[in-house]
Parts: structure tokens; C-alpha cells; sequence
């Protein structure tokens, strides 16, 4: 399963799609890749082709590959070794400490809104969004995520 829908993808895909053409680019592609992976983790173009085989994609290749990541990092997560549970425990560390942007260790709407426009995925109107999909993870309803309420956001959403 995608941690994302197919309408969360249609729009990341059409905000990458910055000349409109109905296709992504691999340079389009990789320039988000490089703002959300940490240094280890970047493809170079030349990577990114061989992997793709193809020089740009259009959405339902942008899915195909979306979600063979996805499923590739599953079935890493799943290995049940100490070692992959502790990586993935310091990654899900970093990535909340992304979005904690005033270091309180709650995100808010607001916080997920301002990562999430810095990072392209999200225009001006998209704030109702942040706040649903806070309202959505947010167990103990005080209208924030806790690290262990984004933890299992991110663990649900990525099975």
C-alpha cells in the first residue's frame, strides 16, 4: 500500500511538472528527491535514468515508481533485524525534527503547511488540508502530532 493517495500523488506529480508538459523529468524528479533525501541517499541523473530507464515519466509511470519505492522500503522495514528498527526509529527522529519547525516537539497544521509549501507539494489554498490530516493522526486531540502520533501516522500509512 502507498503512503500517499493517487490524488496526493496526481498533485505532488503536477507540481513537479513545472514546465506542464504532462511528463516529469528526471531533472524535475531528482531536484525533489535532493530536497527531501538526506546527502547518502541522492541519485545522480545518470542513476536516476538507469533505475527509470527512461529520461522523463508520465503519472502513471510517476505512480509505478512511487510505488516500487514504497514497497522496496516496506519490505526493508519489515526485516524485524534490531539494526533496520533502530534506523528506522532515527529516521522518523530527523524527519519529525523537519517538520517541528519551532522545536517544541509537537507539529502543527501550521508547521506541516510550511514544510510542506517549502518543499512544493502544497499551494495557498491547501491549509484545510494540513489541518484535516492533522485532526486525522491526532489521538489524544489537542491539535497537534506528538512524535509517537506521527510515528504511527508514519508506520500506518507506509504498510
Amino acid at each position: 500500500m502507498s503512503i500517499l493517495s493517487s490524488t496526493d500523488l496526481h498533485r505532488i506529480f503536477e507540481k513537479l511538472d513545472t514546465n506542464c508538459d504532462g511528463f516529469v523529468s528526471l531533472e524535475e524528479l531528482n531536484s525533489v528527491l535532493q530536497r527531501i533525501c538526506n546527502t547518502s541517499s541522492q541519485f545522480s541523473l545518470e542513476e536516476l535514468e538507469s533505475l527509470v530507464e527512461k529520461k522523463s515519466l508520465d503519472f502513471n509511470e510517476f505512480l509505478f515508481f512511487y510505488n516500487s519505492i514504497s514497497k522496496e522500503k516496506n519490505e526493508e522495514n519489515r526485516g524485524g533485524d534490531e539494526d533496520e528498527n533502530d534506523e528506522l526509529e532515527r529516521d522518523l527522529v530527523k524527519t519529525f525534527k523537519v517538520f517541528d519547525l519551532d522545536g517544541d516537539g509537537f507539529i502543527t497544521s501550521q508547521e506541516l503547511e510550511c514544510v510542506l509549501k517549502r518543499l512544493g507539494f502544497l499551494d495557498e489554498s491547501s491549509g484545510k488540508d494540513c489541518r484535516s490530516m492533522i485532526r486525522f493522526y491526532d489521538t489524544n486531540l489537542d491539535g497537534r502530532l506528538d512524535f509517537q502520533e506521527f510515528k504511527n501516522m508514519m508506520l500506518i500509512t507506509s504498510v
